[in-house]
């Protein structure tokens, strides 16, 4: 993730006409936007223009419901309803800390993952099938990276995701076979 740029974080002011203005650039944008800066790793804080109170974590809620609501669907059903049982529970001030560090240790795992499929192939005449599989994986993963993209329907996400389980699969099978 690319570092934030300036200072600190940009301050956006949400005004009750809903509009949203960067203080940086000064200039409206959307949630499009504020999204976007999310997935280049700029920090941004949204203000309430009246109040000066912090909704930076309500409007990060909005982003995720927009690009839910356009079919680029990452959290999947039976998640929802046990992170909405977990409200009032006495556990719940323990799952934002879980998640963050799922989230961190999946992006680490990601990243090693990567490396040590480039490494392994490097120079050998697997390399082009290796790009072609390190690709397939990008795309299947792309959910939880800045640029996410993915958008097809769930019964084709469904089918994409069990077709690249099976080529990583037969992947790993080859690296062992090599590493023999």
């Amino acid at each position: 993730m690319k570092k934030p740029a300036g200072d600190g974080p940009v301050i956006v002011k949400k005004y009750a006409n809903r509009r949203l203005y960067n203080t940086e650039t000064s200039s409206y944008i959307t949630l499009d936007h504020l999204a976007a800066m999310t997935r280049e790793g700029r920090d941004f804080k949204v203000l309430d223009a009246k109040t000066d109170e912090d909704i930076t974590h309500n409007v990060l809620t909005q982003i995720i419901m927009e690009e839910e609501s356009r079919g680029q669907t990452m959290l999947p059903v039976s998640f929802l309803r046990q992170l909405i049982s977990m409200y009032g529970d006495s556990m719940q001030t323990m799952v934002p800390g879980y998640l963050e560090a799922s989230m961190d240790s999946f992006r680490r795992n990601q990243e090693q993952f990567k490396s040590a499929v480039e490494g392994a192939f490097a120079g050998s005449p697997f390399a082009d099938l290796a790009k072609r599989n390190m690709a397939m994986f990008e795309a299947a993963t792309s959910a939880f990276k800045p640029a996410a993209t993915a958008t097809t329907g769930s019964n084709g996400k469904d089918d994409e995701i069990a077709a690249l389980k099976a080529q990583l699969a037969a992947l790993n099978e080859k690296i062992e076979r090599l590493n023999r």
